[in-house]
Parts: structure tokens; sequence; C-alpha cells
């Protein structure tokens, strides 16, 4: 068997082991929600679906289409439209990278059963 910190081997302290092991498992949850966290895209759209932005969990823009048909707004209306499809598409990934983290904020994950 192997742990995230290496082969598993017994220290030969129970107590330890279990502890060890207990270890393992958070890390491994917190290694998938590292990996979920990291393909998390969060969308916003505005002007009737002609201006759509896509950002990553870390705030980072990672997509803008812009329609032909929004280039009829003027600059400073596309501007704004693409403000607000920025700020939409925050608001998405927040709530999905909420979503994701809910395993680590579950407590039950920091305590293990005794051993029985």
């Amino acid at each position: 068997m192997t742990t995230p910190f290496g082969p598993a081997s017994s220290s030969g302290d129970p107590e330890l082991d279990r502890m060890m092991a207990v270890l393992g498992r958070q890390a491994a949850r917190f290694e998938k929600v590292g990996r979920d966290l990291a393909e998390t895209r969060g969308r916003g759209a505005a002007a009737n679906g002609t201006v759509v932005v896509e950002v990553s969990a870390d705030g980072s823009l990672t997509g803008l289409t812009i329609d032909p048909r929004a280039m009829r707004l003027g600059s400073e209306a596309l501007a704004q439209a693409i403000l607000k499809a920025a700020k939409d598409a925050e608001h998405d990934v927040a709530a999905q990278a909420n979503q994701v983290m809910e395993p680590l904020l579950d407590a039950d994950i920091w305590d293990d059963p005794p051993p029985s």
C-alpha cells in the first residue's frame, strides 16, 4: 500500500499508524480538491448573450467571446457589457468553488473514528 507520503509502513505504534492513515486520507482529499479547483471555470453573459466571459477559479480571464452583433452597442455600452459579464463569471466561479471545497469544510473529515 502507498500513502501520499510514500510506502505505507508500520511504526509499531497502532495510534501513530492510525493517525498517519487519517493524515493520508486527508491529504488525498486536499489533492483532489486542488485538481478540481484548477479545472473550475465560471461563465457570465451580458447584452442578450452577445458578450460571454469565462474565468478560472483564481479569477484569471480564460475566455472572452464578443458576437458581431455586440459591436452595434458602441464602445461604452460594450465595455459595460464586458464588465457585467466578467462580474457574473466571478460570481459563478465563486459558487462553483464553494461546492468543490465543501468536502474540506465537512467537519467529519477531521475526525476519524477510533479503531474498533
